[in-house]
């Protein structure tokens, strides 16, 4: 990963999404970054060539959320 790519998700991206599964899913924030460290999504996040950090924190916390639910990631229509 680039460094100004991973700078992107670190200060930008990753805390809001963390921020989402916390409070959704009602947990301590230290459980949050690992669900969402060990996800799928996060995997695809993390390349830089799927353009998954173009999506907003929302939506990529919803792709989570139908990772964790359903076990399949659903891209939003584009």
């Amino acid at each position: 990963m680039d460094k100004q790519f991973n700078t992107i998700l670190s200060i930008a991206l990753v805390p809001q999404i963390v921020d989402l599964i916390a409070k959704n899913e009602k947990t301590q924030d230290s459980v949050a970054i690992e669900m969402f460290y060990v996800s799928k999504t996060y995997e695809l996040l993390s390349d830089e060539k799927t353009k998954l950090w173009h999506y907003s924190p929302l939506t990529l916390y919803h792709m989570w959320k139908s990772e964790k639910e359903t076990g399949e990631i659903i891209f939003p229509e584009g």
